[in-house]
């Protein structure tokens, strides 16, 4: 998406002077640089010819699939080395591979204080110093002392442990350290409520459960007494030593005590009594409960070890020389799985969190920095929500430049995306326009991959155009270890999520009630269907379900039914179209998307987030908006609307003027009639996993959003 030229007609003619100049200089030295980088040994050509190819092929030749990569369509891939084909051997593999390199790191906090904001808020302010490294030899001993050690207060193989935690490198030391031992492990949100805990914990009937000190004091520790069989708390935090006031019949450890234990010789030898085999559960990751009440996914070794083969093969030169920066939910599929894949190369993972991820972050400090700054990574992963905010967050100062600043980076943004889509470089403008934008991610970033939920072309364009690298899309689901589809990285089109991975194949299923058939032109749409090695062995205790979702065909192979609409492109690469939970008839019988609706809509500036609702007695849409703080009260001033900001937003007449923005975004988005909201409400307050309105991953809760809107509801459909 080009962004609008209004500008000077002498600059205008200045900046197209000095772009022809500079090709023509530089015409001669790229074309034999790009001569020599193909006949040196790039036998698929130039990235633009590399985009063109087919990146899967129907097996079969039916428009239906299965649709396999163009590197296996013979055999999909299983694992990433021979005889590696479990965790605790992959882990052992990295660690005798790159034993004194960095694997683990964690910044040190120099300060905190409370610092309050203008509207009487306290905000938490820290003020961070440089990563403290574990190497990959460290690492290995520390999760083998801290097996050992669980091993030794009674935790047995093949019996439920559960960990519950933020995001961090002792998250992944216990991981591993179960892994080792064969301690099937239940990974449950952070941000998941004491009903959902208290599920997770009674339905794995787990004795011993990993924590932080935070998550024990502010929510385990009120629903103990709802959870009978628990008997140990390991706390991964090093203070306190002693933990008085806990129910009796449990025990709280410190890690360091537990690793201790485990260190004794004594229990050293004698307490890895059996070790995994491929087919045992590695993971029963439950869900972060978008759709009701989180169920567990049963995931093996081997689905684990296939898809992050899978996923391996799709970031090039994928090295120990690269740093990746772990900040999403490690019981999140996408980030256990994307560092799975890190370690498995030998690369190293610095720790942040969404508060703390860059300079302008909520915790950091003013005038301290972030940790991308520090870090500055070369692989990152982001959902597409993080992605949107940088993208409002930079184009908004793009607005508040002077009429000079804000006509050169225009015009360079033009000008790069149109080599961009030609597959050329741009230096000059890298260097001299986005090299400042490109630090909000500490200026080294050669990977960026997007999964969770769908990547809008506008902020899929905005990253690959200013943050200078390329975005991989995926698409995949806990029931498939993540694994599905990732586009390849010189794929520049948007919208899609590239070909099937090398460790499954994918296949359409018609759904005639929403209208989607393998034979609609001009290209073959359906149900998507992933089948493979990486599909899971299915919800734990969730039999009817089970029967649901997957299936066995004829030759052995497990399927999962995803409920997803997708259609297949000529050179094989997936697009997501819709979802069969997200379609509403109206009651004149026309089917809406809301999905479709929200990310039409979410490009609209004036909108942080939205919901689309939609009643089938009922003849429209509407919709609940989190409005943009700062769009919303320009708009307000504009039309000489006064008042706080929960005012304005329970305003009529704010609504109105936003609604009239929106209908306009809509149509502008060539949305029909019927689809576009017809009524709004406005939340004052923004919808985060704390709230319970959105996932860890910031996908929308639609039951909890309804329960939440209910009263409002009913007043944008009582008032017809």
């Amino acid at each position: 998406m080009r962004l609008k030229e209004d500008l000077n007609p002498t600059l205008l003619l200045l900046f197209r002077l000095v772009v022809w100049f500079y090709t023509v200089v530089t015409f001669l030295p790229y074309q034999l640089y790009t001569w020599a980088s193909v006949s040196v040994g790039d036998v698929c050509g130039s990235e633009e010819e590399r985009a063109k190819k087919a990146k899967a092929r129907s097996v079969l030749g039916c428009p239906e699939g299965p649709y396999r990569a163009v590197g296996a369509t013979k055999r999909l891939v299983t694992s990433l080395h021979p005889g590696v084909d479990t965790l605790d051997k992959m882990f052992e593999y990295a660690a005798t591979r790159f034993p004194d390199r960095d694997c683990l790191g964690t910044r040190e906090v120099i300060s905190e204080e409370d610092e309050q904001q203008n509207n009487g808020k306290v905000f938490k302010k820290v003020v961070l110093g440089e990563y403290c490294w574990r190497s990959y030899h460290e690492v290995f001993a520390a999760a083998s002392q801290l097996g050992s050690g669980l091993a030794s207060l009674g935790q047995q193989p093949k019996h439920n442990i559960a960990i519950f935690c933020e995001t961090r490198a002792e998250w992944i030391i216990a991981a591993q350290a179960c892994f080792m031992y064969n301690f099937p492990l239940a990974t449950l949100y952070s941000t998941l409520g004491g009903p959902a805990i208290a599920h997770g914990l009674n339905e794995t009937q787990v004795t011993h459960i990993i924590t932080s000190r935070e998550l024990l004091e502010t929510r385990l520790k009120a629903i103990l007494i709802e959870v009978p069989r628990l008997q140990h708390i390991i706390v991964l935090d090093d203070t306190p030593t002693s933990w008085p006031g806990y129910p009796r019949g449990i025990s709280v450890h410190n890690m360091a005590a537990v690793q201790k234990l485990g260190a004794r010789p004594e229990n050293a030898k004698l307490n890895r009594k059996e070790q995994p085999l491929p087919s045992d559960i590695a993971v029963i990751m439950y869900t972060s409960g978008s759709t009701g009440i989180p169920k567990g996914v049963m995931i093996s070794h081997s689905n684990i070890m296939a898809g992050i083969a899978g996923m391996a093969e799709r970031i090039p030169n994928l090295c120990e020389e690269d740093t990746y920066i772990g900040y999403l939910p490690l019981a999140h599929v996408l980030e256990l799985s994307a560092e799975l894949v890190c370690i498995s190369h030998g690369c190293r993972i610095g720790y942040s969190s969404p508060q703390t991820l860059a300079d302008q972050s909520t915790k950091i400090k003013k005038g301290s920095k972030g940790d991308t700054s520090v870090l500055q990574p070369t692989l990152m992963a982001a959902v597409p929500e993080i992605m949107d905010r940088i993208y409002k967050n930079v184009m908004t100062k793009v607005e508040e430049m002077n009429c000079l600043q804000r006509t050169l980076f225009t015009l360079a943004y033009n000008y790069k995306l149109e080599q961009f889509t030609k597959g050329h470089s741009t230096p000059l403008c890298d260097r001299l326009v986005f090299r400042k934008v490109r630090s909000l991610l500490g200026g080294r970033t050669r990977v960026l991959l997007s999964g969770g939920a769908p990547l809008s072309a506008a902020t899929q364009r905005f990253m690959n155009v200013c943050f200078c690298c390329p975005v991989g899309q995926g698409y995949g689901l806990t029931e498939t270890c993540g694994a599905g589809t990732i586009s390849e990285l010189w794929d520049y089109s948007t919208g899609r999520v590239g070909g099937p991975l090398v460790c499954c194949e994918i296949k359409l299923k018609d759904w005639v009630e929403g209208g989607y058939r393998s034979t609609d032109e001009p290209h073959p749409r359906g149900e998507i269907l992933v089948g493979g090695p990486n599909v899971t062995m299915g919800y734990y205790k969730v039999e009817a379900k089970n029967q649901e979702d997957f299936f066995v065909d004829e030759n052995g192979q497990r399927w999962f039914r995803t409920g997803d609409i997708g259609e297949f492109h000529q050179d094989g690469c997936l697009k997501i179209i819709d979802r069969k939970k997200d379609l509403v008839k109206l009651q004149a019988g026309e089917y809406v998307s809301l999905g479709k609706v929200e990310a039409m809509l979410k490009n609209c500036p004036l909108v942080d987030n939205i919901c689309a609702y939609a009643n089938s007695d009922e003849t429209y849409v509407i919709g609940f908006v989190v409005p943009n703080q700062k769009h919303l009260l320009a708009l307000a001033d504009q039309y000489g609307i006064q008042g706080s900001w929960e005012e304005l937003c329970n305003t009529e007449a704010v609504e109105e003027l936003v609604l009239k923005v929106l209908t306009e975004a809509a149509l502008a988005a060539q949305l029909e009639r019927f689809e576009i909201p017809r009524k709004i409400c406005l939340s004052p307050e923004p919808w985060t996993p704390e709230t319970g309105l959105v996932t860890d991953a910031f996908k929308l809760k639609r039951k909890e959003l309804k329960t939440h809107y209910q009263e409002d509801i009913e007043r944008m459909y009582g008032g017809k």
